[in-house]
This record gives structure tokens, C-alpha cells and sequence, in this order.
């Protein structure tokens, strides 16, 4: 736990709207788990099973990032730690994309889902300008 967390860190947009994307993430995880969890005729899973479980744990992961960049001191760690985030975020919207192409009506929800990811990312370079 982040026991010395600047008080403006929970407060801020960009954390804000982190905790958005993990609780619309983990919605859609939850709606797509019923339809991806059959097994196929052939008796394979389907794949994309595990993709739904990525967007949750990576959503997960945006807010923690946040919170190790605002308490880095070091600018150079701090620059890594961004570059991290941005990485993140991009893995994100590229499983978003992967999941609209399976065969669900969550899929649906999807562009939702990255519809805030694109606000989150120009928070995110607003964000990085005031580091």
C-alpha cells in the first residue's frame, strides 16, 4: 500500500477516470465471460476467454502506475515510469480491438471501453506536461 501518497493523487482526472476504466472493464470481463466460456465443437477454448481477463488485470495496473509516477522523485525514473503507463494503455486499447472481433454480444461494449481510453490517454499527455 502507498502509505504516502500525495493527497491530490485521488482527487486528480487522470486517477479518476483510471477507476472508471477498471470498473467498465471489469463489467464487460464479467458480460463476455458467459458467452467465451463454452468450449468450441472441437473441444478448444476460446482464446479470447483470456483476453477479457488482460483488459481487467491492465485496468487494474493504469491506477498503480499513476500512483508510482507521482511518487518517483527521480525525472529520469519518472519518464520510465510514463513510458510504462503509455505501453499499458496502448496494450489495453489493442485488446479492446481483439475482443470486438470475437463472437459476443459484449462485444458490443467494447467501444465504450475505448472511447474513454482515448479521453484517458489525453489526460494522460496533459498530465505528463505538468510533471
Amino acid at each position: 500500500m502507498y502509505y504516502n501518497l500525495p493527497p491530490h493523487v485521488p482527487k486528480s482526472p487522470i486517477y479518476q477516470k483510471a477507476l472508471d476504466i477498471f470498473a467498465l472493464s471489469q463489467n464487460i470481463s464479467i458480460y463476455l465471460r458467459d458467452d467465451l466460456s463454452y468450449l468450441k465443437n472441437n473441444g478448444e477454448e476460446d482464446e479470447n476467454i483470456y483476453v477479457s481477463g488482460d483488459i481487467v488485470q491492465q485496468s487494474v495496473s493504469l491506477g498503480s502506475e499513476i500512483i508510482k509516477v507521482e511518487l518517483e522523485h527521480c525525472k529520469e525514473k519518472k519518464h520510465k515510469q510514463l513510458y510504462s503507463l503509455r505501453r499499458l494503455t496502448n496494450r489495453l486499447y489493442r485488446n479492446c480491438i481483439k475482443l470486438e472481433k470475437c463472437n459476443s454480444n459484449g462485444k458490443d461494449y467494447l467501444p465504450i471501453l475505448r472511447k474513454e481510453l482515448k479521453i484517458f490517454k489525453k489526460l494522460q499527455s496533459h498530465w505528463a506536461l505538468t510533471l
